[in-house]
């Protein structure tokens, strides 16, 4: 074997393992992680704190997302959208991934333990498990509803992330919580919707599938609708101003427009769309709360 033949094969296990943590669901994790330590304190946080926090919270992140690849390999072989995963192909053996999400777990938890604080620890491994475990394991292949119910775990980064700089988790942590918890569902059931022969072929009972699609367009809509109200908690409880008002309405109001088209219009196109503009929203809702905390000061 040359070493460019090497080095080739080397970088090319490399993106493997980096897939595994399913690096773009990390990042909004992780933004939305950094957000609420932000928002936690008057002005800037130590970034003695920010870094090791961040670092923590998406190494174990990305260990949660390994251990969900290897769970379901024998699911993911069957989707077009995720059978090239090495776990779903066999390149990466189920000791391999075990080994990668133990070691990058481990260390994410030594960091938020011993450069953070227990609280963020024990809130992240929780998650972990949340995630890993109970949603995958349990909920996933046993309710249309998995989502709903699992949506906790991908909830929790804001709460993290305040615990991180506070070493608590108040009222407005958890509003932050409750409003990724509301947006979960009808940002997931956009991407069954245009995937439901992909979730046909996996054996889940994805609301889609079981339900149909005209039920599931109804429950995008509904949840839009209680997203638009739950935003509007952190302005009504004066954690923010009218900077995220305005912001929140706006945005708000496009994503009900999605929803609206997504139930009553249908396309795998209009599904495309609204499941696209869900993360752009999210990423400006909590931007604009962030905006508003440091305008205020």
């Amino acid at each position: 074997m040359t070493t460019q033949t090497a080095t080739h094969k080397t970088a090319n296990r490399a993106a493997q393992y980096w897939a595994l943590t399913k690096p773009r669901v990390t990042q909004l994790a992780v933004f939305c992680a950094v957000i609420g330590m932000l928002l936690a304190t008057e002005g800037m946080p130590n970034w003695r704190i920010l870094v090791p926090a961040t670092v923590g919270i998406w190494l174990l992140a990305g260990a949660a997302f390994a251990v969900n690849c290897l769970l379901e390999a024998e699911i993911d072989a069957r989707m077009a959208r995720t059978a090239r995963r090495a776990t779903a192909m066999g390149e990466l053996t189920k000791t391999q991934t075990m080994i990668f999400s133990a070691i990058i777990g481990g260390a994410g938890m030594a960091v938020l333990y011993t450069m953070v604080n227990p609280l963020t620890m024990w809130l992240t491994f929780v998650t972990f498990v949340g995630y890993a475990v109970i949603y995958t394991m349990i909920l996933k292949p046993a309710t249309p509803q998995n989502i709903v119910i699992g949506g906790l775990s991908g909830a929790m980064p804001p709460a993290l992330g305040w615990a991180a700089v506070a070493n608590d988790v108040p009222m407005q942590a958890w509003l932050l919580v409750l409003i990724i918890f509301v947006w979960t569902p009808p940002h997931f059931w956009a991407l069954a919707m245009y995937r439901r022969d992909d979730y046909a072929r996996s054996g889940l009972p994805m609301l889609p599938v079981t339900h149909g699609m005209n039920f599931t367009g109804f429950h995008v809509w509904l949840y839009s609708i209680a997203l638009a109200a739950t935003t509007l908690l952190p302005y009504a409880v004066r954690m923010s101003g009218h900077i995220y008002l305005a912001s929140a309405v706006v945005l708000n109001a496009v994503f009900l427009w999605h929803g609206w088209q997504v139930y009553r219009h249908y396309s795998d196109q209009v599904a495309r769309k609204a499941f696209t503009w869900s993360i752009i929203y999210l990423s400006l809702l909590f931007a604009a709360l962030l905006l508003d905390h440091y305008v205020k000061l």
